[in-house]
């Protein structure tokens, strides 16, 4: 299995334009805060990258605009249209509030948004606003939805997993069934952030939830994908080899998504400029107010090594599947402190060598 490295342009962009959000999520990786930061970049700097990127390509990258919640940008609606303008694809990650009104949502369908994204980390009130820390999300949430299916946005379903989600997982997928939504991403948690306090699942229990993720994924009415797990493509090409059959529409869906991973067909832009692998890997390569953004993707050292699987460490490093897979480098570096190290959360053994 070979798969050529990413090393012109990323597939998608991560960008947290600010790290103000009005929820208080026990899992957040930017520790968001209810106020925007004095350092975050301004519109002029925002445009100026976008530009940047929008010349990576062909093809140019996909922006996803993140945060925090990037609704608490007044200049939101202005990127979205400036960087549509520019070519690019771009999509909103909003936080479920009541900032996410009807006409917001209309708005972003005038501006020319791709797609949105909610979270839904749980099935019911008690287990999603406990995962948000706000009562009242999950309505909002589903409010939400509801306004951006029927503005003809996709909309893409995110739900944490992790040991106190994912016994509600079966319950959670049929919510995301009934709100319409185009994809459901299942985040399995890194322990960054506040992550940390939350307990991920074991290895054995990670191996359990990706093989039944693989037997139910033909049946919903979703595209379905695994974020921070990329060893599902391993569990999806074995069950598929064993089966000698699998569905077009999978097969096409995860053939897609092989080899990209933190900093290989993934780059992270924080509020402040700075240019990381993932937002869940915390390692700056240089920040875009002295660089430009693609010359950091395509030169960091940092980058560079991420796009080499060859240089992976233990069981990721000798792996037959490392190519189309290569572990989480976030998880890698969260555990050991080395983004190059084997991540903890795959469970497949190596065969031994002849």
């Amino acid at each position: 299995m070979r798969q050529a490295a990413f090393e012109q342009a990323p597939v998608r962009v991560y960008w947290e334009l600010t790290r103000a959000c009005d929820l208080a999520c026990r899992h957040c990786r930017a520790e968001a805060v209810p106020e925007r930061a004095p350092d975050e970049l301004t519109t002029e700097e925002c445009e100026r990258v976008l530009g940047e990127l929008a010349r990576a390509g062909p093809p140019p990258p996909h922006v996803v605009l993140t945060g925090g919640d990037p609704l608490k940008r007044p200049d939101l609606l202005a990127l979205v249209r400036y960087g549509v303008g520019l070519g690019l694809g771009v999509s909103v990650a909003a936080s479920a509030t009541p900032a996410l009104s009807l006409v917001t949502v209309q708005a972003l369908k005038t501006a020319g948004v791709s797609a949105m994204s909610l979270s839904l980390d749980g099935s019911s009130p008690a287990r999603h606003d406990g995962i948000r820390g706000v009562l009242g999300c999950f309505g909002w949430t589903l409010v939400a939805a509801q306004r951006i299916v029927n503005a003809g946005i996709p909309l893409q379903i995110n739900t944490l997993v992790c040991a106190e989600t994912e016994p509600d997982l079966e319950d959670t997928g049929k919510l995301v069934a009934r709100l319409g939504a185009a994809r459901w991403s299942l985040f399995f948690l890194v322990p960054v952030g506040r992550g940390r306090t939350l307990r991920p699942l074991s290895a054995r229990e990670c191996e359990t939830t990706l093989k039944w993720i693989g037997r139910h994924s033909g049946a919903w009415p979703f595209t379905v994908a695994t974020t921070e797990a990329p060893h599902y493509r391993r569990v999806w090409l074995q069950a598929s080899a064993a089966a000698d059959r699998s569905s077009a529409g999978r097969r096409d869906s995860v053939a897609a998504s092989f080899g990209i991973r933190d900093g290989n067909g993934i780059m992270f832009i924080a509020a402040n400029g700075d240019v990381m692998p993932s937002g869940f890997l915390p390692v700056a390569a240089g920040n875009i107010r002295g660089m430009n953004v693609t010359d950091i993707y395509r030169h960091a050292p940092v980058f560079r090594a991420l796009r080499a699987s060859e240089t992976l460490h233990g069981r990721c490093g000798v792996c037959g599947f490392r190519v189309v897979c290569g572990g989480s480098r976030a998880r890698a570096y969260a555990a050991t402190g080395d983004f190059l190290a084997e991540d903890p959360l795959c469970a497949y053994e190596v065969p031994a060598t002849p």
